[in-house]
């Protein structure tokens, strides 16, 4: 690969909406904690290494969404919040809805600025 060329061309739509689902991803993954603790019974420096670590990563990838290396580390944060479902079986489903929500921000931010660009 070239220096220079990107990934994945990134338009400002996708941006936003992406930093969007990333943004209210922290916010549930951060509220996982809790109940992994109380709920579950996990242990306390599991349940924080994970889920505050995930709210975090959330919250830090939303900062680099200029670079498409972050749409990369993205989809990797959809994957393990999916995989944070072994710990608290909610979160298969709240990790697919929120997979499901970066998919679409990515395709549709993409199709509707397509359009409006010719």
């Amino acid at each position: 690969m070239a220096e220079g060329r990107e990934m994945i061309t990134v338009t400002p739509g996708m941006r936003r909406l992406c930093a969007s689902v990333l943004g209210m991803e922290a916010i549930v993954i951060g509220l996982f904690t809790p109940v992994a603790i109380n709920v579950q019974g996990v242990e306390p420096v599991v349940a924080v290494t994970v889920g505050i670590g995930l709210a975090v990563l959330c919250v830090l990838v939303a900062g680099m969404l200029k670079r498409s290396f972050a749409y990369i580390a993205g989809s990797l944060i959809q994957v393990l919040a999916i995989a944070a479902g072994f710990l608290v079986p909610t979160m298969f489903v709240l990790g697919a809805i929120f997979a499901a929500l970066w998919i679409t921000a990515i395709f549709v931010a993409r199709r509707v600025e397509g359009v409006t660009s010719r």
